[in-house]
This record gives C-alpha cells, structure tokens and sequence, in this order.
C-alpha cells in the first residue's frame, strides 16, 4: 500500500511518498499549490485560516490570537494533533524547516496551546477554534527583535483513497501555520541592494540583496529592460518575495523568450511597501 503524507506549508504543498518494502522506489520530494491537493480525487482535507499568525509584545509577556481548524471531509473524521517547528528561508527564498528550538529566531518555546486542543477529533464538516498563545520570557536570550516558528496541525488517523490512476494509497494531512513574533521597537525595514549582474549562459540577471532592518520585510521586484539602440522597453513580471532580518538574497530574473538581441539598460525596483523603494541598473549585451 501506498502511503502519501501531504503537507500544506503557507501556499506550498508538499508530497512525500513512501513506500513499504513491496515497492523499490525513491523518496520522491516536489511541491505543488495548494489547490493541487484537489486533483488527488482526495476526500479528506483540513482547511487552516489564517495561514500566518503575526504577533507583536513586550517581554513578560503573553499575547494569544485563534486559527480555526476545519475538517473539510465529506465522510471522513479526522483524529488531529499540535505540534510546533522551526523554518528559515534560505537564499533562494525557499522554505527550510528544522526541529522546534534548533534555529536562533526560533520562538517555538515561547508558544502554548491548550491542554484539549493539543489532540482533538474533527468529524467531516466540523470546525474548531484554537487559542495560540505567545509568552514572551522576562530575558531574551538573545538581541534579536523578531522571531518566528511553525505550528503544524498533524492528522494521526491516515485515510484510505485512490491516486488518479486508480491505486489504493493511504492519505494523511500536515498543515503548517507560520507564526512571526516581534517586539515593539522593531520598526526598521531596509532591503539594499548589493549586486546586479547578466548571466549570459542562463539568460537572466542576477539580483543580490538584503534584509538590513530588524523586521520581516516583503514586496515586489519590477524590472525593466530598455533596448539601447531603438529605445523600446519591455518590462517583466513582478516577482514577489519575503525576508527575514539578516536575510541574503540572490534572486533570478528570467529574460523574454523572444527578447531581441541588443544592448539593453535593465532597471531594477525593489518595492517594500510604505514608500520604500530600491533601485539598481546594469547595461548588458544580449546576443
């Protein structure tokens, strides 16, 4: 038998497959949108809003938000458990998870639940709310402003159903919950820019910044690329992004297909909200 454990990370889900010793295949790790968990004919789900909690104290002291959590199952109860984690981006901005307290901006330890919402039972349709408490310690650790960890909501109880080629699997649910903690004085959004290069072989650029505030900062990356010789512009899709403080982030920006060739201007704009913004050019020859 088959067994598929899908995890719903944000808006990112992630199949693992396994198999028993009938089967000699690989680990096999990809990741899909969320609305692909529908293609899997699955009839069971949990549905987890909202997908990120934002929390914000003074130390000594403890501040609690909710999260429902809904079986949207047709037929099938859903036996449910709390369990907390760690996750950091790495420099391409994808997610990396870790064990609960085993990175430096780890809050997991901070982060309480209630004694009968740590395992409780969902029948198809139900919906229960859970209080999410931080409790910041009377002395930090540390010096850092902001901290963050993972809650994950972990179905116990695998389900049976059907793959769409029609095999028998085994289906169980792990939804994870970004938790992001700061502390008032942590105000500081800076994103610099530190390098924009062309890469000829890959036909992209390169952009290279980073977070140098104290807080988590997101936006949007606009660029624009100017023929030099007749003037026209084409501009790309934006590419959004996330950081943490003390982020480096190295970014791929993928040239037209049809783009012609030419000298180009390519002006880049990094838009972090409240009027904040970063600009880097570079000229390059595309051949």
């Amino acid at each position: 038998m088959l067994q598929v454990i899908v995890a719903f990370f944000s808006a990112v889900t992630v199949f693992t497959f396994t198999m028993n010793k009938t089967y000699s295949l690989h680990f096999i790790l990809a990741f899909f949108l969320v609305s692909f968990f529908s293609m899997i004919q699955a009839q069971t789900g949990i549905s987890v809003s909202p997908p990120r909690l934002y929390f914000e104290s003074t130390v000594g002291n403890s501040n609690t938000q909710k999260v429902t959590v809904t079986n949207v199952s047709a037929k099938n109860s859903l036996d449910l458990a709390i369990s907390l984690g760690d996750w950091e981006y790495n420099e391409k901005g994808e997610n990396i998870m870790s064990a609960a307290n085993s990175l430096k901006v780890s809050c997991a330890g901070w982060i309480s639940v209630k004694k009968e919402d740590n395992y409780f039972t969902l029948g198809p349709g139900e919906r229960r709310d859970i209080d999410i408490t931080i409790t910041v310690p009377s002395k930090l650790s540390d010096t850092l402003e902001a901290h963050t960890a993972v809650l994950y909501v972990n179905q116990m109880n695998p389900v049976d159903d059907m793959d769409s080629k029609g095999a028998k699997i085994k289906v169980s649910i792990r939804s994870g919950i970004k938790i992001f903690h700061k502390i008032p004085s942590a105000k500081t959004k800076k994103i610099e820019i530190q390098n924009l290069t062309f890469e000829k072989s890959k036909k992209q650029l390169n952009l290279f910044f980073e977070n140098e505030g104290n807080i988590w900062t997101d936006g949007k990356v606009y660029t624009d690329l100017v023929n030099m010789e007749n003037g026209k512009k084409v501009s790309i899709e934006p590419i959004v992004f996330y950081t943490m403080p003390g982020n480096k982030r190295e970014m791929g920006i993928s040239l037209p297909e049809d783009l012609p060739k030419g000298k180009y201007t390519a002006s880049v704009m990094i838009d972090y909200g409240d009027n904040n913004l970063e600009l880097g050019e570079l000229n390059f020859m595309y051949d």
